[in-house]
């Protein structure tokens, strides 16, 4: 090879590598510059995750830019654009009137449970003045029919809780209904556990077990057990109307009501029972 020659294929070593090395560096400038790209080569522009990500993390953003809020512009039900001030004056004011309502039945509520707690407390009251089963149920029937405003109030005493009792069908303890346990689990059945308070629409033959004189006309019921150490017996209250007592209703006072009754009972029961064994 002569000298003219090898500088000849020297040089074009040279401009290959040079051109190599452009080239090298235009690829790697591309691949970064494609990094953040779509795939047209464009930016890729931020999903709306990436905003609503981006706008949790930084809850001041807006303090900042605050003349994008009188930019933005969101749809409302009329069809006319409101801007994001107006949209979080109508969210307050939504959220305002929710609470406002919530309030309100609060205080609603509140106000029933204390006619109601007044209501009890009178018909506790005169039960506490009662001396015989009689003025018992006198107490019971004014002070549920009258206060309460319902139509119908039953008491049955069983036989069991009257030493001495003899089990008759239809017997009465003065104006008071007697019945057996055993005849009363026969009707009612669960209605009797202890301590729970039944609500809702009856039977014909539970109507009858416990209205005989006005089955026809109770459209709906609450049975109450009466137990201390051992069953007494059932008070029942009843509306005409078929939807007025139901498995929603709260019991709280009712049961209240009922364990003072089932407490005053006993010693009343056994007067009875002294004046059942001698006549």
């Amino acid at each position: 090879m002569t000298e003219s020659s090898a500088r000849l294929n020297s040089a074009g070593k040279t401009a290959d590598k040079a051109s190599g090395a452009g080239a090298a560096a235009e690829g790697g400038a591309s691949s970064i510059d494609t990094a953040g790209r779509g795939s047209q080569g464009k930016p890729r522009a931020p999903s709306a995750a990436d905003v609503a990500a981006y706008l949790r993390a930084n809850p001041d953003f807006f303090l900042e830019h605050e003349d994008l809020l009188t930019e933005l512009r969101l749809p409302h039900e009329s069809g006319a654009a409101i801007s994001l001030i107006e949209k979080q004056v109508a969210v307050f004011r939504a959220q305002r009137d929710s609470y406002e309502q919530q309030l309100n039945s609060l205080i609603e509520t509140a106000r029933e449970n204390d006619q109601l707690f007044n209501k009890s407390k009178r018909l506790l009251t005169s039960l506490l003045e009662a001396r015989t089963l009689d003025e018992i149920l006198v107490v019971l029937q004014d002070g549920f029919l009258r206060d309460f405003r319902v139509d119908f109030c039953s008491l049955i005493i069983f036989d069991e809780a009257i030493k001495g009792a003899s089990p008759r069908s239809g017997a009465r303890a003065g104006n008071v209904q007697r019945s057996t346990a055993d005849a009363a689990i026969e009707v009612l059945d669960d209605m009797l556990t202890v301590g729970r308070v039944s609500f809702g629409r009856l039977t014909a033959k539970q109507r009858e077990y416990l209205f005989p004189v006005s089955s026809e006309s109770v459209g709906s019921c609450a049975v109450i057990p009466l137990q201390y150490e051992s069953p007494l017996g059932v008070l029942s209250i009843g509306s005409r109307k078929e939807d007025y007592f139901d498995s929603s209703m709260g019991s709280m006072f009712l049961t209240y009501i009922a364990d003072t009754l089932s407490r005053l009972l006993p010693p009343l029961l056994y007067k009875e029972s002294m004046a059942l064994r001698s006549s």
